[in-house]
């Protein structure tokens, strides 16, 4: 991450707990720490500017739940024995889904409307699967935006973009 990118969200988060503190004296602002070294730190990142800069962003989990369903139980010989299974159960969402699903305020002549705006995390060599490009393909044809980002820097750059087409129509 640049260091301008850097300090553009130092700013965001100054401004925004000045605005949700109002009575605690700067100095006392801790200050953010700011990543996109991991998958975790690069979509934490990108939901902390969206929400800093007016909009709602969470991160989507679609993963299923682990359940261990074993036993250890002793046998009519007296030999302990494990029974039942283990895995993994499905997930609830939908298959392929965005791992971040925001909503950003665009400004317009007509007054403001809220841009649905979906965002895949891929960093290094991680690529789409079947499901997310189909997936990303369900929302771009309802007119819905979908990102991929591999970085804050080219993140930022296609949000500018995007913000760009939009403001002002």
């Amino acid at each position: 991450m640049t260091k301008e990118n850097k300090k553009l969200l130092e700013d965001l988060h100054f401004k925004d707990a000045k605005k949700k503190y109002p009575n605690v004296p700067e100095f006392a602002i801790p200050k953010e720490k700011f990543s996109d070294a991991t998958a975790n730190d690069l979509t934490k990142t990108i939901c902390k500017f969206i929400t800093y800069i007016g909009g709602q962003a969470e991160r989507i989990s679609n993963q299923g739940q682990y359940r261990d369903n074993t036993k250890v139980v002793t046998d009519a010989l007296g030999f302990k024995r494990q029974i039942g299974s283990k895995g993994w159960t499905k997930g609830q969402g939908t298959k392929g889904t965005a791992d971040i699903s925001s909503t950003i305020p665009i400004k317009t002549k007509n007054g403001i409307f809220g841009l649905s705006v979906k965002i895949e995390v891929k960093i290094g060599k991680d690529k789409m699967s079947a499901e997310q490009i189909k997936y990303k393909e369900n929302i771009e044809a309802v007119g819905g935006v979908y990102l991929i980002a591999k970085n804050f820097d080219d993140f930022l750059i296609e949000f500018r973009e995007i913000y760009k087409k939009y403001y002002n129509k």
